[in-house]
């Protein structure tokens, strides 16, 4: 293209225009070159169909674990938060408080009990979000790879028949 002052302007950007208008023609001419060639007992629209439902389980399955990332990352930030709340008020009442230092001590074991088992919690919780996330986006690409092999299946006993 010449640049932005250029005289040809809209006709390289028609031409661009038209670029974009012909590739899924170009596309279903590819498929109708695919025919000319003869090859017996290839079915080119099924292929075509086959791979379009590739490429959308791979898109599906994409977006479940994009999904499933972001509901982590928001829960991860949720137990953060959390926790800094708790520790911000343990270190506040130990500060304020006037018990005797043995007191301190045991409600400080306490505090340390409960925020590790809460640790705990949090961590088998993440670990179950994203054990779902990832199950979710597998099982989309499973099934397609069943479909797959079912629609294989079918294509040889077709050819067999």
């Amino acid at each position: 293209m010449c640049g932005y002052t250029c005289p040809m302007k809209e006709k390289h950007m028609l031409k661009k225009a038209d670029a974009v208008t012909k590739v899924p023609n170009e596309f279903l001419d590819l498929t109708k070159q695919m025919k000319s060639f003869g090859v017996p007992g290839i079915n080119v629209e099924a292929v075509v169909a086959s791979q379009q439902k590739n490429v959308d389980a791979i898109t599906q399955a994409n977006q479940l674990a994009i999904e499933g990332a972001q509901a982590l990352f928001r829960r991860q930030t949720e137990i953060a938060r959390s926790a800094i709340e708790d520790f911000s008020s343990m270190f506040r009442d130990f500060m304020q408080s006037a018990a005797s230092p043995e007191n301190k001590i045991a409600t400080q074991a306490q505090h340390s009990k409960v925020a590790i088992e809460k640790g705990m919690a949090s961590a088998r919780e993440l670990a179950d979000l994203a054990i779902k996330a990832n199950t979710e986006a597998f099982n989309v690409i499973g099934n397609r790879v069943a479909e797959t092999l079912d629609e294989v299946r079918d294509y040889a006993r077709n050819r067999t028949a």
